[in-house]
């Protein structure tokens, strides 16, 4: 058994290359082999949102706090609030993060594969954040 305690481990800022406006990262776990799962406690800022990305084994996201949105690639903006579980499937095209005047925080849970657990790709436009 291994606990790590709350305050064990720093906050990090999320990178530009990945994320658009302010977003604090704490990630409390990362499973070490055999295991492949890790997790974020992602908070965004009022406009923050994730880059265009893919899962290699899919994602689940649990909203904490505030109100979100998130996006699969050809669908429509969806609202996300405290308590929805959002999962995104193997390989599927998405973004998530902060709703434009609210901040928000979920838990991602993700897997690895051969190593890798996520795709980054192109950042979100403010068009395709507003749904212009």
């Amino acid at each position: 058994m291994e606990i790590k305690r709350v305050g064990s481990q720093p906050s990090g800022q999320g990178p530009s290359d990945w994320f658009t406006g302010t977003v604090r990262l704490d990630q409390p776990f990362q499973g070490t082999e055999p295991a492949r799962v890790s997790g974020a406690i992602v908070t965004f800022e009022p406009g923050a949102r994730t880059a265009w990305h893919t899962h290699p084994l899919g994602q689940t996201l649990i909203v904490t706090a505030g109100c979100g949105w998130a996006q699969r690639e050809g669908g429509t903006i969806e609202e996300i609030r405290p308590g929805d579980v959002v999962w995104f499937a193997p390989g599927e095209k998405h973004w998530h993060g902060a709703a434009a005047t609210t901040a928000m925080t979920h838990i991602a849970i993700q897997e690895k594969l051969d190593g890798k657990a996520v795709d980054w790709m192109e950042k979100v436009s403010d068009e395709q954040y507003l749904g212009k």
